[in-house]
């Protein structure tokens, strides 16, 4: 499912305009990258948890030529799944 995809269903499934229920998900997105990017956890009741980890530099190699590259340090995105999520896909 894609972005579009997902405002169509909403739509349909709350009887809101397209444009209304784009702009609700574009909320829940917004609010989401807002809280990450403040290295805040935002944890959905029987969905998940994003949080925020570091992680180290390190070095690598070039696949192509062997040389040796250095990798700097970075922030990632995690995602752990809720129990009622799991028990859905499964």
């Amino acid at each position: 499912m894609n972005k579009t995809e997902m405002v169509n269903n909403v739509a349909d499934s709350t009887g809101l305009t397209k444009a209304d229920a784009g702009r609700a998900v574009e909320s829940v997105f917004e609010q989401i990258r807002s809280s990450l990017k403040n290295h805040e956890s935002v944890a959905i009741v029987g969905f998940g948890t994003f949080s925020t980890g570091n992680r180290a530099a390190r070095t690598g190699r070039n696949p192509r030529d062997g040389s040796v590259v250095n990798i700097p340090a970075s922030t990632v995105v995690k995602f752990k799944a809720g129990k009622a999520l799991k028990d859905a896909v499964n």
